[in-house]
């Protein structure tokens, strides 16, 4: 008992003379942050079942080890605005950013933003990015300051076959509007396999890396978005014989639609569903598309193995998103553009130290609120000007409260309110939808005109601005706008007469 006390009285002392306290960096070390995005892809995820052949592991393991919002949306569907929006937590309807142009630092309000990962890197963090994270890199200096490191690939597929695939499609053949099994043997040539492989080299690097500064890495890939190229072994998968299902599209599903929701789609390179049939293409592109989701899960699979390879999981943060979805017939039409379920409805998944596993919310969730998210579960301090909601509370009780729905804009005035159950439309002249999901989650029955939605549709349209920000100076691609009392797309007069159903 002597000799106890005695080394008890000498280690007080030592502790005293040297301060034996832990070391700041060993009491609290922040988690590294993996921001893992997706193009184009809509809800077509085994673990959201979207389709009920669609092939995911490695993006349901994840889901797995984290919490996914079951009903997030885009706050734009199309690259350029929506993926602004999650960087700098501005709306499209703040900014007027809602087309393919421009650039967000060629808009006055967002010109000095501090984005996401500019944020992150203030407060002490490692930057770095490679493939598609914002819809272009920029073509100046000044606009490449979000990252601190920059890898080689800012998007694309890596080349085209010979001839398209698919031939000759309407509305201005474009070369990107092409399908189906690309001509090589492996997929080292494709852009998103070596966005993968980067990710993994940088990963094994930052694991033997000296510096102690945590790590905000962006890994961005560009499929599923068009073309829809995979190699045979992708389609494999999906063989031709094992009657690939196609989506749900009723010819009469837009009986009861507004005339004016073809504005927002109006003249499109995406095929409209009566072309894919004409040409019997369908089943091809609904293939190609699981072709392509899949081809990318894998990518997905081989940076979270390496993430875990090189003991960097346990303290890792991993959200994983897509900016919009994509019809692949719904509605008649294909591609993205408009302000139903299948163009705004994403994945949107949270997964790392601390976060809850195997866990589910249908609270309505925003790209938006990725943003602050990330503040909030990181501990950094509040970053103003944010116009997303922090989705923690959630996080920690998936029954907490949500203060609002989701709201997704398409050009100035078209605006979508997405509650747990409802869908709601307002389009620019006034023209309503009103949707029920509980009993029509394919949104076939437009319940607007019936009288005792009335308080429905109030609750959902009070979300709704009086008036969105006019298109920000440089707008280009997919322009809606009224001129003098009359719809111009695009620079052109739009003409009913003139509709491609």
């Amino acid at each position: 008992m002597k000799n106890n006390l005695i080394g008890f009285l000498i280690l007080i002392t030592v502790c005293g003379l040297w301060n034996c306290q832990p070391k700041q960096s060993e009491e609290i070390k922040q988690p590294n942050i993996l921001f893992i995005a997706i193009d184009d892809l809509n809800d077509w995820v085994g673990a959201l079942e979207g389709h009920p052949q669609v092939k995911t592991p490695n993006i349901d393991r994840l889901a797995a080890k984290g919490i996914l919002f079951t009903n997030a949306h885009t706050q734009s569907p199309l690259c350029n605005p929506s993926r602004a929006s999650i960087m700098t937590g501005i709306r499209p309807s703040t900014s007027g950013i809602y087309n393919l142009s421009p650039h967000f630092r060629d808009v006055s309000l967002t010109r000095d933003a501090v984005t996401l990962p500019q944020y992150f890197q203030q407060h002490g963090y490692k930057t770095l990015s490679n493939g598609k994270i914002f819809h272009s890199l920029g073509n100046t200096p000044d606009k490449r300051t979000d990252f601190e490191e920059w890898g080689p690939i800012g998007g694309g597929t890596a080349g085209h076959p010979p001839a398209k695939l698919v031939g000759d499609t309407h509305m201005g053949n474009h070369p990107l509007l092409d399908w189906g099994v690309y001509p090589a043997e492996g997929d080292s040539v494709r852009n998103d396999y070596k966005v993968a492989t980067w990710a993994e080299e940088k990963l094994g690097q930052l694991a033997q890396s000296d510096d102690e500064k945590p790590f905000f890495m962006a890994v961005g890939f560009w499929l599923p978005h068009v073309p829809l190229f995979a190699t045979q072994k992708w389609f494999d998968l999906y063989p031709e014989e094992a009657d690939i299902v196609l989506p749900p599209a009723p010819e009469d599903e837009r009986v009861d639609v507004p005339d004016f929701a073809w504005y927002l789609h109006w003249y499109l390179p995406e095929v409209r569903l009566s072309w894919l049939k004409a040409n019997n293409q369908w089943p091809n592109i609904v293939r190609s598309y699981l072709a392509t989701i899949s081809f990318t899960d894998a990518q997905v699979g081989r940076v979270l193995d390496a993430l875990e390879a090189n003991g960097l999981a346990d303290n890792t943060l991993i959200v994983l998103w897509s900016d919009h979805g994509f019809h692949l017939g719904e509605k008649g039409i294909t591609g993205k553009n408009t302000l139903w379920e299948r163009s705004t409805h994403v994945p949107l998944i949270f997964s790392g130290p601390g976060i809850p596993e195997g866990v589910k919310t249908n609270k309505p969730a925003e790209l938006l609120d990725i943003y602050p998210t990330l503040v909030d579960w990181v501990g950094l301090p509040e970053k103003d000007g944010l116009e997303g909601i922090s989705l923690v509370p959630q996080i920690k009780d998936v029954n907490a409260p949500r203060e609002r729905p989701a709201i997704t804009t398409h050009n100035p005035g078209n605006n979508s309110v997405r509650s747990e159950h409802w869908r709601y439309i307002r389009y620019a002249n006034g023209a309503e939808e009103l949707y029920d999901h509980r009993s029509d989650p394919h949104e076939h029955r437009n319940l607007a005109g019936d009288p005792s939605m009335k308080t429905v549709i109030a609750d959902h349209a009070k979300w709704i601005r009086p008036s969105d920000a006019p298109h920000a100076p440089g707008s280009q691609h997919r322009v809606l706008e009224q001129v003098d009392g009359a719809w111009f797309w695009e620079g052109n007069p739009i003409k009913w007469e003139e509709l491609i159903r």
